[in-house]
């Protein structure tokens, strides 16, 4: 077994899953959870917070060709949480 690298950014119930592999997202909180990983698999995971009880179900790849829709989706809530955040910022001052 080799290295590997994993980094999460939440921005709320979303998350940006950063890895060797590439970029995944997800979206949810504790005890459900929906995104999909670098490789393109979808997945959805079902937890119990707090015993460690986990249930996971992965599926296959897409076979069809990706389209980007993910990570513009990401890309928007980035930018719009920004520009939200540095206006309160403002309104505050």
């Amino acid at each position: 077994m080799g290295w590997t690298y994993r980094k999460s950014v939440n921005f709320g119930p979303l998350r940006i899953n950063l890895s060797k592999s590439g970029v995944g997202y997800s979206v949810g909180g504790k005890g459900y959870r929906t995104g999909k990983t670098a490789k393109g698999r979808n997945y959805t995971s079902i937890s119990i917070p707090g015993t460690g009880l986990r249930y996971y179900k992965s599926g296959s790849k897409q076979t069809q060709p990706v389209q980007p829709v993910g990570c513009i989706f990401a890309l928007l809530f980035l930018f719009g949480t920004a520009i939200v955040s540095t206006c309160t910022l403002y309104m505050a001052l």
